[in-house]
């Protein structure tokens, strides 16, 4: 969603950290361009010009101009005004006493129901153990997708019977809640194609019944600017705690992602991305900066890591890098594991100095590289995996007969396994841990 922006953005201030000291004509330069940046992004023209007046004036003082490291400097700026931009409110997630409610509100086809099942599977992973509260008595199928996602992922779902009012749905499902031991609620309520009377009518008497300790409201940010007047109506209406936006991983413009939380006050909490249920991220307003401005998210990346690697499998091939048998079928493994942590482009933004090569990196799966990587690989036999040394024309020709490749494809594996295990060997030893993660960031970006 960010990638125009953060391109112009990224080349305009390189403009000022390519050069030693900086004019106030230079400043006024790249303002501009960050100025149109912000606006073809579909960012409040509001925010734009304040967001503009104060990182030009924090740029212009004596201090930073008469610096060898202006240009640096100006970036700097930049960055801490972009993080206090996306820093609205207090964005931490408030579950007080021994049963909080989470009310998540919104408009139809905003992802309520996903963002239920997705931040229930946050919490577990929290050591809570929640209850998944469907009450959206004017769509059947809405109770059904919530019953399916919390039997994926083994979380209990309350449903009642049909026509039991919204209100009644709520009370019912915190009592049950209550009954089963459960110690959080996630309430699915329902939504409209529209902001209408009812609706806000309906989402107060539910607040009022159950009085949730954080009323969520999703908003899609593919909708633009339209996602700043739908939080602005919901906030009138209900006491909104704080903003979900879902399906930040699209290709709108990114603008109401990033003046949501300035033009309304309220934080953004998460950032939702996908249809699986894993696909839910905490909001950290400097990390989304960093990435923006190219300056990577390795915090996020370590994060992410973590969730998805596993740690056994991780040990053994640490133990295999410090023996150097580092083998085909590691590097498989490697790359299966890797896929799980999210959209390729997505992790090279994360790493400092590397947000221009996202784009590179996500084509080249969308290409499909990888997966002939894969196809290339599995035709291989259990020998040919454990030692390429052995890959002659003959063997060569099979195998790329075999995964529908060529043999200069196969060759240029060969070369590159070959490159990676000469990386694994040098850093083998007590640094092991860091030549496998060296061995996979290069066979990702390739």
């Amino acid at each position: 969603m960010f990638d125009s922006l953060s391109d112009r953005l990224r080349s305009t201030l390189a403009g000022l950290t390519g050069r030693g000291r900086v004019s106030e004509a230079d400043v006024d330069a790249a303002m501009r361009e960050v100025r149109l940046a912000l606006l073809e992004a579909d960012v409040n023209f509001k925010v734009v010009k304040d967001f503009v007046a104060r990182v030009r004036e924090r740029a212009v003082g004596v201090e930073i101009l008469g610096s060898l490291t202006a240009g640096q400097q100006v970036v700097k700026i930049v960055h801490e005004e972009l993080t206090t931009l996306l820093s609205a409110g207090d964005g931490t997630l408030r579950m007080p006493g021994m049963l909080p409610v989470i009310a998540l509100v919104g408009l139809q086809g905003s992802g309520k129901t996903t963002t239920a099942a997705k931040l229930a599977r946050y919490l577990v992973k929290q050591g809570r153990n929640p209850l998944l509260v469907a009450a959206d008595p004017y769509r059947p199928a809405a109770a059904d997708q919530l019953e399916i996602l919390g039997k994926s992922l083994n979380i209990a779902v309350y449903r009642a019977p049909v026509g039991t009012p919204t209100v009644q749905i709520a009370r019912d499902g915190v009592e049950h809640a209550r009954r089963i031991g459960r110690d959080v609620v996630i309430i699915d309520t329902a939504g409209r194609l529209t902001i209408d009377d009812a609706l806000m009518a309906e989402i107060r008497a539910v607040s009022d019944a159950v009085k949730p300790s954080e009323t969520l409201l999703v908003v899609d940010a593919m909708t633009g600017q339209e996602a700043v007047t739908v939080a602005q109506g919901f906030a009138a209406a209900v006491p909104v705690s704080g903003l979900v936006l879902t399906k930040i991983d699209g290709d709108a413009r990114g603008g109401a992602a990033l003046s949501i939380g300035a033009v309304t006050g309220i934080p953004v909490k998460f950032l939702g991305t996908g249809e699986k249920t894993d696909g839910l991220e905490v909001f950290h307003p400097d990390r989304l900066a960093g990435r923006i401005l190219g300056m990577g998210d390795i915090l996020s990346l370590v994060e992410r890591a973590q969730e998805s690697f596993d740690v056994k499998q991780a040990a053994k091939l640490e133990e295999k890098v410090r023996k150097a048998g580092f083998t085909l079928e590691d590097m498989l493994d490697s790359m299966r594991q890797m896929a799980k942590m999210g959209p390729v482009g997505q992790l090279v933004s994360m790493i400092p100095g590397m947000g221009g090569m996202a784009k590179e990196a996500q084509a080249a799966v969308d290409r499909g590289d990888l997966k002939r990587t894969e196809a290339i690989i599995l035709s291989m036999t259990t020998k040919e995996r454990r030692d390429p040394s052995i890959l002659n024309a003959s063997r060569r020709r099979r195998i790329a007969a075999g995964s529908g490749t060529s043999v200069p494809e196969i060759n240029r594996l060969v070369k590159q396994f070959a490159e990676t295990q000469k990386m694994m060997k040098r850093f083998a030893g007590p640094g092991g841990k860091r030549a496998a993660m060296s061995a996979m960031n290069t066979m990702k970006r390739r």
